[in-house]
This record gives C-alpha cells, sequence and structure tokens, in this order.
C-alpha cells in the first residue's frame, strides 16, 4: 500500500494552480472538467508519477471553519519536503510569499510554513 493522491482544499482552482505551479514548482498532471470545477492535480517534476496533490474546490460547507481553526491555530495543512529549507524560504520570498514561520531547526528537521494563497499554510520540510 502507498499513497496516491492527497489534496488541499482551494478557494479558487485557478489561483491555486498558478501558484502551485508557477511558485512552488509543481506541474499539472491531470486536468477533467466536472461541472463548476475540475479534477485538478499537480506533481512533483522530479517524481512525475508520484504522488499526486489534488487542488479541491472548499465548497463543502465543514471545509470553512475547518481551514480558518487550522490557520488560526498556525497548523499546516500539508508538509513538502525540500533539500535546502533556506534556499527555498529566500527564494519563495524574493517571489512574494508570505512565510508565518521562518526556518527552524525542530531536531532532526528544519521547517517553514507558508501561505498558499488559497487558504492554507503549508510547511516545508528538510530531513537531516
Amino acid at each position: 500500500m502507498r499513497i496516491h493522491l492527497t489534496s488541499v482544499f482551494v478557494d479558487d482552482q485557478d489561483k491555486a494552480l498558478r501558484f502551485y505551479t508557477e511558485v512552488l514548482g509543481f506541474v499539472k498532471k491531470t486536468e477533467v472538467p466536472l461541472g463548476d470545477y475540475r479534477w485538478l492535480t499537480v506533481v512533483s517534476p522530479e517524481q512525475p508519477d508520484g504522488v499526486e496533490l489534488l487542488l479541491e474546490p472548499d465548497a463543502h460547507p465543514a471545509v470553512g471553519p475547518y481551514r480558518s481553526a487550522l490557520a488560526g491555530d498556525g497548523i499546516p495543512v500539508a508538509s513538502f519536503a525540500v533539500d535546502d529549507v533556506h534556499r527555498e524560504y529566500e527564494r519563495l520570498r524574493g517571489l512574494g510569499v508570505r512565510f508565518t514561520q521562518e526556518p527552524t531547526v525542530m531536531g532532526p528537521v528544519t521547517t517553514a510554513v507558508l501561505d498558499d494563497t488559497c487558504g492554507n499554510l503549508i510547511q516545508l520540510a528538510q530531513h537531516g
């Protein structure tokens, strides 16, 4: 058994696709129209057949309170592995990304937390 797909709820799929591809560097994998929305996934260019991230519309009524509570407490909804948190932090800040946590060493992991502009906090993590 392995993880095939996970998702983040987004307030605007077009805005999310731009952020996750043009800013974070993921690539679009799947786009299937489904009424008002799309089945829209991105993947790492380093693992095009790896885990897909679904940019899922936040239309369900439970999503707003859930995301607000997590963001209010500073809890990221996802964690993305990077080789060098400090380098990614500087690169993304240069692109105007807002961070809620600067690179911080937490035992064997260094993390930083960013705002994805779509309603979520995302953690970047460097192991080792």
